[in-house]
């Protein structure tokens, strides 16, 4: 188990899996997110699952337990990527886990509950501006209405998007699943940092996911000639927004709780080199281990940009687009998870998250745990992204440990071997 989840995964980072020819994008909805989960349904039925595919465009594969009407564990994580992203991020806690389930599978071994995979559709928000769309419909905290409407760089509506893939945007809901035919959800991801790297260590267990907040800022002035100008008459955006990026930084160094803060995103409209934008549109994602934290930093920003705004006789706008609170992960399942990396001879690493997960969404259905996986130089969200099969496969015996430690725990009766 483990060394071909990675061999999939590299499997999945190329077209027809890609938008892009010699990189992989995979955004949610897209002809690339079409075949991978077409390849994702083969390999889930060969490892003894039924397949389908929900409301919310989510891939889920379940193996039945010893009494068909049991009761879930997830698990998964997402199949979408970042614009140029790795191939690790996402899929290869879906392809664990569909190694997990063949591995049960083999043996003819049911569990007091049922096992699905699931590949969540949208994670990252690399199409459209929020992210978690697919595990927020799971939960059922998703609200179509401020969603459907959000609009991608070729100007297609969510809503539009879902028609063009085969789904009815109008039944996004019923991907909602009942708390009671769920147990849990168990996310194996890349750690995305350096800590693990830096320690020694294979494997890692999630205490907690930040909180987060994305912003679209807008600062607004005056459109003219780049030449005839005079700097004194200017009532340029550009270096106003320079200066809410600074201010940004700023706040975020001298913040605690592991406060960040990034810009990824800026626009200066209309675009041309000899003319002086009219407004600049710049994305915030503000992060820290507390809602608090994150909280206070985003009112002080906030407050900084409408004061340079002013200063400079411009106008400003902060829309916020999304918010995700931390998201403790269960404490009852994060020791059996510690129990299970424990039982391989590893030493046990507790960490947080300052990466956005599927988990912290799922966490609003169901108790939640996570797995981290070093990953080469905390590289993620970038094509150098790399993972070893030794430490895919420690992942996999982690996992399954933990499967079993929950089954041994659940007072209902497994059948099979083992």
């Amino acid at each position: 188990m483990g060394g071909r989840a990675k061999a999939r995964c590299d499997l999945l980072g190329v077209p027809p899996y890609s938008e892009v020819d010699g990189q992989l994008t995979r955004r949610f909805l897209s002809p690339a997110h079409d075949a991978a989960l077409d390849t994702l349904s083969l390999w889930i039925t060969e490892a003894g699952m039924t397949v389908r595919r929900d409301a919310a465009g989510n891939l889920i594969g379940r193996y039945e337990g010893a009494s068909p009407d049991a009761p879930a564990l997830l698990i998964g994580s997402h199949i979408d990527s970042v614009r140029n992203g790795g191939r690790y991020d996402g899929p290869l806690g879906i392809l664990l886990g569909v190694d997990l389930i063949e591995a049960l599978h083999d043996a003819g071994r049911r569990l007091p509950f049922a096992l699905e995979v699931i590949a969540f559709g949208d994670e990252e928000g690399s199409r459209f501006a929020a992210s978690m769309s697919c595990s927020r419909a799971v939960a059922g905290t998703l609200d179509p209405a401020a969603v459907l409407g959000m609009i991608d760089a070729e100007g297609v509506t969510l809503a539009q998007a879902f028609t063009a893939f085969g789904l009815d945007p109008a039944r996004i809901t019923e991907a909602a699943r009942k708390p009671s035919d769920v147990i849990a959800f168990l996310e194996a991801h890349i750690e995305q940092g350096p800590v693990l790297e830096a320690e020694g260590l294979a494997l890692g267990v999630v205490t907690a996911i930040a909180a987060q907040k994305r912003l679209m800022v807008r600062i607004s002035g005056m459109a003219g000639h780049a030449g005839t100008t005079p700097m004194p008459l200017r009532k340029d955006p550009g270096p106003a927004a320079a200066e809410c990026i600074l201010a940004l930084e700023r706040i975020c160094r001298a913040g605690t709780d592991n406060l960040v803060g990034t810009v990824g995103r800026m626009t200066a409209l209309p675009g041309a080199f000899n003319v002086i934008p009219g407004a600049v549109e710049f994305s915030m994602d503000i992060r820290a281990e507390t809602s608090a934290t994150r909280d206070a930093a985003v009112e002080a920003i906030t407050t900084e940009i409408h004061t340079i705004a002013a200063r400079r006789g411009l106008t400003a706008t902060v829309t916020l687009m999304q918010a995700l609170d931390e998201s403790p992960c269960d404490p009852d399942l994060t020791a059996l998870l510690e129990s299970a990396v424990g039982d391989l001879g590893l030493p046990v690493r507790r960490l947080p998250s300052g990466a956005g997960h599927d988990a912290m969404v799922m966490a609003d259905l169901c108790p939640t745990a996570m797995l981290f996986i070093r990953c080469e130089g905390g590289i993620s969200h970038n094509p150098a992204e790399s993972v070893t099969e030794a430490d895919c496969a420690l992942a996999a015996q982690a996992m399954l440990a933990f499967v079993e430690r929950l089954a041994d725990r659940d007072p209902r009766p497994s059948t099979g071997s083992g």
